[in-house]
């Protein structure tokens, strides 16, 4: 290269903070809670240099691409640093708290990174803090560094009711700090106790993971130090600097357990000569009993698997280490946070009907609020559901990597005793068919919103067919899985059915036909044969039901007698395509889409599964004005809803055949 190597050396600090005294409501226009900011030199507001600008905006950058990727917490650098430079070298360090990765952590860092410099602007050296990150950079190497100036501190507005308690929750801060910096070493820790019969206090201790063991204790016990003169006669109280924070309050406030999983690797740290020979001795023997338990476990679920029924019937528990081979398959490497069961059971006020958005095929669908003020929407498997299992495993393994603007996200999950629960982000519209469906609502989507939701869906399937890793076949497309945002953004939703093709894999074959009255393509009804054809077929339907406002299922018992697939084939034959459209859509449409639309819609939904487009092709389409679109032939009769299984997986030998539709109830969710 020629020149001088610019180069910035990174790392990254962004350390979950503080969750929010006050619980609000976190919609998708806010950014997290900011907490404050030390913008270090004030006296000097002078323009950067062009080449120190240049690294601190890569080093932003890769902060915010990081986050998305990692387990809370990396080390990166951007060349080498070389004596003699040219000073423009910029460290910046990030650190997700010990409960939380993933989305919570991605979407913290990259506001942090987007808004420092206007917090900021002009400085060479910065801290700014959220309500889940610390965002830390400076011209000078600081890793490694303990640094308790300057601190900050939030209280409850309650006092605690007596010295005692004090006492009490002072000697516990001081037991994490231990766990954390002694007898882990994970430089987190978080837990609760009893203050009495009917009373449970939390508290949380984090450092900047640069730090050693020594280094975090001595930030910890400098912030704890700091109590009495601030917050100790508070119910509820958080100290925090830019190396380390502790937190103590009567709720619990963390949202995600990962720190058992995180043991094994802060192990690595390791420790002193006199505290490795104690652990050692201890670890020997609970290495033993360990062994022990192992061996009768394996035996027993090799037993267990032996008895199980003729009916092939699922164990109401599923194995927490069979789950865990799943979230870290080769080709899927799912890296999904937990969220405990006492959250999730808080956030939707014990599972209440106030709090339920809907009932699904495989179980409910509830609205909840985190303790941040997030909303959330849970999906709560049925433990009556025979096929659950295998569902729950498909739609953690296939959204969990899936990240696209059409898709709906998938935060968590938890997998406590006999529940299976799914923690998506909460989508304020409910589902399309919640609007497209009902005659009043229906008015608010005109031709625009109503062509830029086809729009989307195509997207979105195209991602799922051709840009993700694995080619996704959706395989239950239908207005109740399209999602709406707070922009009317079509999302697509439920991945339960859903099914992967290896490279150069172009269709599958199955004897367990599932899909939905109205959507199913007739090749997989009937021979069970399922590509990304059959999803373009799913795709067609919809578009014309977009149009004319009308189900597919149910549409002949209006007055055309008829199904809405060859009644739009039969008008469009007849050159009279406008009548199918939705009469609350005259004003607003623009007919030449409209007419495009429909003939795009009798393309997708063709018989032959050779002759429909791809979803390239599709988006393609729908983009141009002037592409000349073949002509569409005779589409196929609508098929329903059904299950072909074997006599042995059926629950009658005499039943080869079952009814398998799926109601859905939805509210807004």
């Amino acid at each position: 290269m020629e020149g001088k190597l610019l180069h910035v050396s990174t790392y990254s600090f962004v350390f979950l903070l503080f969750l929010s005294f006050k619980q609000h409501v976190v919609t998708k226009a806010q950014s997290p809670n900011y907490v404050g900011a030390d913008c270090q030199n004030t006296t000097q507001q002078k323009a950067l240099s062009s080449a120190y600008q240049t690294n601190l905006n890569s080093l932003l950058s890769w902060l915010s691409t990081d986050a998305a990727t990692s387990k809370g917490y990396n080390h990166n650098s951007f060349g080498n640093n070389t004596p003699g430079g040219d000073d423009s070298a910029v460290y910046g360090l990030y650190n997700c708290r010990g409960d939380v990765v993933g989305y919570f952590c991605q979407f913290c860092v990259s506001t942090a990174s987007r808004e420092v410099l206007q917090r900021c602007p002009n400085r060479v050296s910065a801290i700014v803090l959220y309500d889940f990150c610390i965002l830390r950079y400076s011209n000078e190497n600081f890793f490694g560094n303990v640094t308790v100036y300057p601190s900050w501190h939030a209280v409850q507005s309650k006092n605690v009711s007596s010295k005692e308690e004090i006492q009490k929750g002072l000697d516990f801060m001081r037991g994490l700090i231990r766990k954390a910096t002694v007898e882990t070493n994970l430089l987190y820790y978080m837990d609760g106790f009893n203050l009495s019969s009917t009373q449970k206090r939390y508290g949380l201790v984090q450092c900047s993971r640069d730090l050693t063991s020594d280094g975090c204790r001595e930030c910890l016990e400098a912030m704890l130090a700091q109590v009495p003169k601030c917050c100790e006669q508070n119910l509820g109280w958080q100290v925090l600097a830019a190396s380390c924070l502790i937190k103590y309050d009567d709720y619990i406030f963390y949202l995600f357990r990962t720190q058992a999983s995180d043991t094994q690797t802060a192990k690595k740290r390791g420790a002193s000569k006199s505290r490795i020979i104690l652990i050692i001795g201890l670890s020997v023997l609970g290495a033993l009993a360990l062994l022990c338990f192992s061996v009768y476990c394996f035996w027993f679920r090799k037993r267990s698997r032996r008895g199980r029924g003729k009916d092939g019937r699922i164990p109401d528990t599923i194995d927490q280490s069979s789950y865990h081979n799943v979230q870290t398959e080769e080709t899927l490497n799912v890296d999904l946070p937990t969220i405990p069961l006492i959250t999730i059971l808080k956030s939707t006020d014990n599972f209440s009907e106030a709090s339920k958005l809907g009932e699904g095929g495989f179980g409910p669908v509830y609205k909840g609020t985190l303790p941040d003020g997030r909303q959330i929407a849970v999906k709560r498997l049925s433990q009556a559901s025979g096929q659950g299992s295998e569902e729950f495993k498909n739609e953690v393994m296939f959204i969990a990597k899936l990240q696209h603007c059409n898709l709906v996200r998938l935060l968590a999950c938890c997998l406590e005793g006999k529940e299976k629960i799914l923690v998506y982000e909460y989508l304020s519209n409910a589902s399309l068919d919640f609007h497209l469906f009902d005659e009043r609502k229906k008015r608010q989507l005109d031709w625009n919103l109503r062509l830029s939701i086809i729009n989307g869906i195509a997207k979105g399937l195209l991602y799922l067919h051709e840009d993700s890793r694995l080619k996704v076949i959706h395989r239950d497309l239908k207005a109740s899985n399209i999602l709406l945002d707070d922009e009317m953004n079509p999302k697509i939703s439920d991945f339960g059915l859903a099914r992967a093709f290896e490279k150069g894999q172009n269709q599958a074959n199955t004897n367990r036909v599932m899909g939905t009255y109205g959507y199913m393509s007739p090749e997989y009804a009937m021979e069970g044969l399922f590509s990304v054809k059959s999803d373009v077929f799913s795709y067609g339907v919809l578009v014309l039901e977009i149009i004319c406002g009308k189900k597919n299922s149910g549409f002949y018992l209006s007055e055309c007698g008829q199904s809405l697939t060859l009644y739009a084939w039969k008008i469009w034959c007849a050159g009279k395509s406008l009548e199918l459209m939705d009469p609350v859509l005259e004003k607003s449409c623009i007919e030449s889409e409209v007419m495009k639309c429909i003939h795009i819609g009798l393309l997708c939904v063709q018989e032959d599964a050779a002759d429909r487009p791809t979803m390239s092709t599709v988006v393609v389409m729908l983009a141009s004005d002037k592409m000349s679109l073949p002509e569409p032939n005779q589409p196929a009769f609508s098929v329903g809803r059904m299950t072909l299984e074997g006599a042995s997986t059926s629950k009658s030998s005499k039943n080869l055949s079952i009814n398998d539709v799926t109601v859905t109830n939805i509210l807004p969710r």
